[in-house]
């Protein structure tokens, strides 16, 4: 009885894998983000938004800031918080990359 008891289990458990694999691995619809056409008002939106602020010196210096606050929690011995702002940070500083492949999946 306990060796079908554990047969069970085992089939069970591989059962919920194999459906957690397949959903992972199946292929769904996606849209991929463009830049808007230029001279419509997205763009002016996009353009005021990525290109002067994101991409420009506001956005450096926040990323630059984001670093400074990440080191400082660090010596405090906040890594949780500190490996978050650090992730901003990069995310910041290397924005023009992030930009460039805004071609993300959106479901």
């Amino acid at each position: 009885m306990n060796l079908m008891h554990r047969f069970r289990k085992h089939l069970h458990m591989t059962t919920w894998m194999a459906a957690v694999l397949f959903s992972l691995l199946k292929a769904g619809n996606s849209l991929a983000m463009t830049v808007p056409a230029t001279g419509s008002f997205a763009y002016d939106l996009y353009d005021i938004g990525v290109n002067q602020i994101l991409l420009g010196p506001v956005g450096f210096t926040g990323g630059v800031a984001c670093m400074c606050v990440a080191a400082i929690l660090a010596i405090r011995q906040m890594i949780l918080p500190a490996a978050g702002v650090v992730l901003g940070g990069a995310f910041l500083l290397r924005a023009n990359t992030v930009v460039e492949t805004i071609g993300a999946l959106i479901y």
